[in-house]
C-alpha cells in the first residue's frame, strides 16, 4: 500500500541518520541545517516472527515481508508557515503523509550544530506546533470564508458548520492541534475534509545518546511530561547506535552488538513496529509451496477488501475466503492439519480479517 509516514524535525536533530537506519538507504546526514532539501523516500520491510514460523512451516520457495513507506522531510525552523527556509516545501510534504514521525533531540554534543544554540527538546517540538497550527488556521480560515457566506443565507448546515469551524479555529488558536479537538462522529467527517496537518496522528521518537538509550535523561523527562496529556506513543532511540547496527550483515555479530549496548532489539524495529500502529495496519498472510507472504492492510478492513491488495480482480469477482487463525497454523504446523483439527474457516464478504490471518481467496471474474 502507498501509506507514508514522515520523519519531521527541526534541522540537525538525527533526521536523516534514522531514516538511514530504517531504510538502510544513503540518504544525506551532514551536520549542517537542510541537509536534506527533497524528501527522501524508502521502504521499510516491517519484522514479523509470525512470517518466519510460516516459512519454517511451509519451506516455500520465496518469501516476502510486508513493508511500509517512510518520508525523510527536510528540517522545519520558526517562520516556515510564512515560508521561512524551507517551510513551504516542508508543509507541502508532510501534507502528503498519512502519519507524523516527529524526531526531538535529547543529547548534549558541542560537534554538532543546534539551529537554536540548545538543546531543548520542548522548545523544539512547540517550534514544530507551532508552524503547523498556523499553516492550519490559513487553511480553515479559507474554508469558513465560504462557509459564513453560505451561513449569512440562512442554511442551516452551514451555520452549524460555521459554528463547528469557530471552536475548531479557537481549539488551535490556544496552541492545540487538530488531532486532540473533541468531535462527534459527523463533525469528524468536516475535520477530516479540511486536510489539517495536526489531523494528522503523531509517535514522539527522543534521539539520545548511547548511555540513555534504555533509561532517557533530563531532556526525555521534561519530553515525556510535556506531550503526557497527548496520548501519543514516545519511543527513544540512539540514531547512531541504529547505524552502526544497520551496517552489520552478521546475525550473530548484530546479536553480540546488542547485548553489549544491554538492548534485546534494534530501536528501529520498535519504532517501525509503532509506525504500523500509527497508520492501523495489521497483516494478513498467504501461504503456499511458492510463496509466503505478508500483506499489509487498515484494520478493519473486510475480506474482499483484503482480497483487492493482491489483486483488484479478486475483489471484483470475489466469492469467499479460507481463513486459518495465525495461533491455530501455529500450534497444529500445517493445513492439512488444521483441517483436520476442525479449526479451518469459510468465510464470506462480510467478515473482517484479523491480524494474523492466513488467508486463501476463492473468486471468478
Amino acid at each position: 500500500m502507498a501509506l507514508q509516514c514522515g520523519i519531521v524535525g527541526l534541522p540537525n536533530v538525527g533526521k536523516s541518520t534514522l531514516f538511514n537506519a530504517l531504510t538502510a538507504g544513503k540518504a544525506l546526514a551532514a551536520n549542517y541545517p537542510f541537509a536534506t532539501k527533497d524528501p527522501n523516500v524508502g521502504v521499510i520491510t516491517v519484522p514479523d516472527k509470525r512470517l518466519d514460523k510460516l516459512t519454517e512451516f511451509v519451506q516455500p520457495k520465496s518469501v516476502v515481508p510486508t513493508v511500509i513507506e517512510i518520508v525523510d522531510i527536510a528540517g522545519l525552523i520558526k517562520g516556515a508557515s510564512k515560508g521561512e527556509g524551507l517551510g513551504n516545501q516542508f508543509l507541502a510534504n508532510i501534507r502528503e503523509t498519512n502519519a507524523i514521525c516527529h524526531v526531538v533531540r535529547c543529547f548534549d554534543n558541542d560537534q554538532v550544530i543546534h539551529v537554536d544554540g540548545s538543546v531543548d527538546p520542548v522548545r523544539d517540538k512547540d517550534i514544530i506546533d507551532t508552524e503547523l497550527i498556523f499553516k492550519d488556521l490559513e487553511t480553515l480560515d479559507k474554508r469558513l470564508e465560504k462557509i459564513n457566506k453560505a451561513a449569512k443565507t440562512g442554511n442551516k448546515d452551514a451555520v452549524a458548520t460555521a459554528e463547528l469551524g469557530k471552536r475548531l479555529k479557537a481549539h488551535m488558536e490556544d496552541a492545540k492541534p487538530a488531532r486532540s479537538f473533541a468531535q462527534d462522529e459527523k463533525e469528524e467527517a468536516f475535520v477530516k475534509d479540511l486536510m489539517l496537518l495536526t489531523s494528522k496522528p503523531i509517535l514522539y521518537v527522543c534521539n539520545v545518546d548511547e548511555n540513555s538509550v534504555k533509561n532517557g535523561n533530563k531532556y526525555t523527562e521534561a519530553f515525556k511530561a510535556a506531550v503526557a496529556d497527548e496520548k501519543a506513543e514516545v519511543i527513544l532511540v540512539c540514531a547512531n547506535i541504529e547505524a552502526e547496527i544497520i551496517q552489520l550483515d552478521d546475525p550473530e555479530e548484530k546479536e553480540m552488538f546488542l547485548e553489549e549496548m544491554g538492548l534485546t532489539e534494534p530501536g528501529v524495529n520498535r519504532l517501525i513496529f509503532a509506525c504500523y500502529t500509527l497508520l492501523d495496519l495489521i497483516t494478513y498472510f498467504t501461504a503456499g509451496e511458492k510463496e509466503v507472504r505478508a500483506w499489509t492492510i487498515v484494520r478493519g478492513t473486510k475480506a474482499p477488501g483484503a482480497a483487492g491488495v493482491i489483486h483488484t480482480d479478486f475483489e471484483r469477482g470475489f466469492i469467499r475466503a479460507e481463513v486459518i487463525g495465525y495461533d491455530d497454523y501455529e500450534t497444529y504446523k500445517s493445513e492439512a492439519a488444521v483441517k483436520e483439527a476442525g479449526k479451518f474457516k469459510v468465510q464470506g464478504k462480510d467478515y473482517t480479517v484479523a491480524d494474523g490471518d492466513v488467508m486463501h481467496f476463492l473468486f471468478n471474474v
